[in-house]
């Protein structure tokens, strides 16, 4: 029940409406609005650490931009595992699209393998970020 007041949740929440409204009764309106409302979330995010390395920044950046893609017609199928991705987040706090990001070469110093990427698609579900942390060898 938490996550009912959890900003983060509330944002994630009203984006998959829209987009499962897009994609079922509202075409193109559901996609504009849910495009408006990441902009604005990326913004938030910006306002409270102005930063484009922010991991959550990175994240709403690379959402903005799949939504951005759905506009362009032979792309607008990228809104189901959109959708599939949002809805894992707000019923699992899974969040697929952090973890693909954790990975990218300019948020993690550890030399990529099988094991990193198995452990960071298949790790339960965590509060705050996946992002790897350096190991202290």
């Amino acid at each position: 029940m938490n996550r009912i007041f959890n900003k983060l949740w509330i944002y994630w929440f009203i984006t998959d409406i829209l987009l499962i409204l897009e994609v079922s009764i509202w075409n193109n309106f559901g996609l504009i609005a849910a495009t408006l409302l990441t902009a604005v979330q990326t913004l938030h995010y910006f306002s409270e650490n102005p930063k484009i390395s922010s991991f959550p920044v990175q994240v709403r950046l690379a959402y903005l931009l799949l939504l951005i893609i759905a506009f362009w017609q032979p792309m607008y199928w990228i809104l189901y595992p959109v959708i599939l991705g949002t809805t894992a987040m707000v019923l699992f706090d899974y969040c697929f699209l952090a973890r693909f990001m954790s990975l990218m070469p300019w948020n993690h110093n550890q030399k990529l393998t099988f094991k990193i990427i198995y452990q960071t698609f298949f790790s339960r579900p965590v509060d705050g970020s996946v992002q790897r942390k350096p190991e202290i060898t």
